[in-house]
């Protein structure tokens, strides 16, 4: 049973933990939260309050995730956790002898190359038929609204979005690119902080989703309208990879970490490089959060976890090793005994035998869930199908030209992915879900916010609060400018390569809800670097 009376708040947060009893919603944007909030006191579950809220931030916040976009969840339901991996391959007809042709040594960031099947959508249908209670019609209705009629943007919002229009002003070269400044900056310039913004595209799209239950997205005219415009641009992705694609059930994996059970999705998702960092710590007695030593450590196994995670995560049936072997304790030992006192450059070992939007909801009849979406880097490859309102991701950027790397390019192949959606239990009974987006950070977020919560008593919105740290490379760490300056001198003095930015954009953006199992209610957390909201009643 966990308990919240044990909880202190020992950081200056900007919001309080929301506590509620029949129902929550924890998303980056406020009108996606009270989204799934009205779904749920119409009647849906968390799951229907969970795709409403999703599909609602492919509108509100497009900065960071879209249709075109890619999905993971972990749902918890009838006392049993599900995993859902709704993360598209690359198109049939890619290689990377064609790459190269191409002139390229390295997959690009945007335009066609680095863009894969999307799979957010079939996760709203997957979700909706499997476990959802109403129309996925109702369900999507928030967004399309907001879409049709338009909204405000908040504050942060408006701060990336005018970063990304800056950015795509010179890079993007091209006339396949004009349709996203057509769907982005109608007016020549991004929309501000307070300025009504409309998609009448997404909208139609959204609502030929949901009257289709998602066909005509992957075998009608939405697919048809990808695979013109892909076919005019020399892209790869043709109508029969989303013809062909479906997302896929798996079981999640998990390891215990001081009496829980920290839950991720296995592989192509790099939840695997936090259950192996937090595996390395388990034995660890940790006394202050903020102190020069308990830093170290944590950073030190997790460059361990990620030199394993970028040379061996990829889709799993194409890995090297197994996740058993990098999760066995004889290994999670092995990679411990390598920390010592000074910062070392990470290593992979030898175990034989990376713009996203995070969600948490839960209602009163138990079931709870931890989704996330993304285009990846922001808007993604810079594309916007023409009449759709469809920005495609570019999760392709991250997969390996060297043929022999377990990552490498290949046909209808996943290729490591950023996203990982989190979950705790403790006695097989669900304390809830959680997660930090933000590409490589995301594993990273998740090992902060678990510790947070366990080794330091932190309540949810005080997790979310704390300063963190983000390994880069190398030796090469960044703190948030919360931290004493002395414990950024007493890391440096161990060898880390300490850099101190003064935005705190880069260090993710969490949600959690936990839950009290002998009272059943319900506390929320969210995130404070940027326009976070949790919604309960």
């Amino acid at each position: 049973m966990f308990d919240f009376d044990s909880l202190h708040t020992p950081y200056a947060a900007q919001r309080m933990t929301t506590y509620a009893n029949n129902g929550m919603v924890a998303t980056s944007q406020p009108l996606a939260s009270q989204a799934g909030l009205d779904i749920l006191k119409r009647g849906g579950n968390a799951i229907d309050a969970a795709i409403a809220t999703a599909a609602c931030l492919t509108v509100v916040e497009p900065t960071s995730n879209g249709i075109g976009g890619d999905a993971f969840a972990l749902v918890w339901t009838n006392g049993e956790l599900h995993g859902l991996n709704a993360s598209g391959p690359s198109p049939a007809s890619v290689s990377i002898d064609d790459v190269k042709a191409l002139g390229h040594e390295e997959i690009p960031k945007y335009g066609f190359t680095p863009v894969t099947v999307p799979g957010a959508p079939s996760a709203w249908v997957e979700l909706s038929e499997k476990f959802g209670k109403l129309p996925l019609s109702d369900v999507l209705a928030p967004a399309i609204r907001y879409a049709e009629e338009g909204f405000p943007l908040s504050p942060v919002l408006s701060f990336y979005w005018g970063r990304a229009y800056q950015q795509f002003k010179n890079v993007l070269q091209g006339d396949e690119f004009k349709y996203w400044f057509d769907t982005f900056a109608p007016n020549g310039r991004a929309p501000v902080a307070g300025e009504q913004w409309k998609s009448p595209d997404h909208a139609s799209t959204l609502r030929l989703i949901a009257e289709t239950k998602g066909e005509a997205f992957y075998r009608g005219e939405l697919a048809e309208k990808i695979d013109a415009f892909s076919r005019e641009y020399n892209g790869f992705l043709r109508k029969e990879d989303l013809a062909h694609y479906k997302p896929e059930w798996v079981e999640p994996i998990s390891v215990n970490y001081k009496g829980y059970d920290v839950w991720e999705i296995p592989p192509n998702g790099q939840g695997l490089v936090a259950l192996q960092a937090l595996k390395m710590l388990r034995n660890d007695e940790f006394t202050s959060r903020d102190c020069p030593e308990t830093l170290h450590k944590q950073i030190e196994a997790m460059k361990l976890a990620f030199a394993d995670g970028e040379r061996y995560i990829t889709e799993n049936k194409h890995m090297s090793v197994s996740v058993a072997d990098l999760l066995s304790d004889q290994y999670t030992e092995q990679r411990r005994a390598l920390i010592t006192d000074e910062a070392r450059e990470p290593e992979v070992g030898e175990p034989r035998g990376s713009g996203t939007v995070y969600l948490a909801t839960a209602d009163s009849e138990g079931n709870m869930v931890s989704f996330i979406q993304s285009n990846y880097m922001g808007f993604g490859s810079g594309l916007v199908v023409p009449g759709t309102g469809v920005s495609l991701q570019n999760r392709g950027h991250n997969f390996s030209l060297d043929p022999e790397h377990d990552n490498a390019l290949a046909p209808n192949k996943k290729t490591y992915h950023t996203i990982i959606p989190g979950f705790l239990t403790q006695d097989d009974k669900a304390v809830g879900p959680f997660g930090v987006m933000g590409g490589f950070m995301q594993p990273q977020g998740h090992m902060q916010v678990i510790m947070n919560t366990i080794d330091f008593g932190l309540n949810p919105q005080a997790a979310l609060d704390a300063p963190r740290w983000q390994w880069v490379k190398n030796k090469q760490i960044e703190l948030e400018h919360h931290f004493l300056q002395n414990t950024a001198q007493v890391l440096a003095r161990k060898g880390h390569d300490v850099k101190i930015p003064p935005f705190s954009g880069g260090f993710g953006r969490g949600q959690i809800i936990w839950k009290d199992q002998e009272s059943g209610v319900l506390a929320g957390g969210t995130e404070s670097r940027t326009d976070g909201s949790v919604a309960g009643w």
